[in-house]
């Protein structure tokens, strides 16, 4: 099933992109978004920690010149630090909090990279949309 999801999620994407000129927030978001669909919690806190990696960036594209693959690294490198740290800070929390995460340590950075590329609202409502189509996709053939 998660080679599905994955698959269907790059191939879904493709189309979605075809079609409307918009990416689902990167080439693999919307295969892993399909598979935690049922953790909302978890894609929340994602998207969250993909807004203050875009934040952050603007923030160092003050004082740095970052564009193209600088951009794209930084975004990937402030991605996987922010779930660190997020995760880092998880133990401090009361027990019942301590299945709140993140989903992997690169698609917070792939999702703010997106949301350089095309706007926040855009890459949020495309992943969406191929994030669901693939979820329903898998539930045919799964269930």
């Amino acid at each position: 099933m998660i080679l599905t999801s994955f698959g269907l999620g790059i191939f879904l994407g493709f189309i979605f992109f075809e079609l409307t000129g918009l990416t689902a927030g990167g080439i693999i978001v919307p295969g892993y978004i399909a598979l935690y669909i049922h953790q909302p919690m978890r894609i929340l806190i994602t998207v969250v920690l993909s807004l203050l990696t875009y934040l952050i960036i603007i923030f160092l594209s003050r004082y740095m010149v970052l564009y193209g693959r600088r951009r794209f690294l930084t975004a990937i490198l402030l991605g996987f630090l922010m779930r660190a740290a997020f995760d880092w800070l998880r133990i401090y929390l009361p027990e019942n909090t301590l299945d709140l995460q993140a989903i992997g340590y690169i698609i917070p950075g792939l999702i703010a990279n997106e949301f350089f590329r095309q706007g926040v609202p855009k890459t949020i409502a495309g992943m969406t949309i191929v994030s669901i189509t693939v979820f329903f996709i898998l539930m045919l053939f799964y269930s």
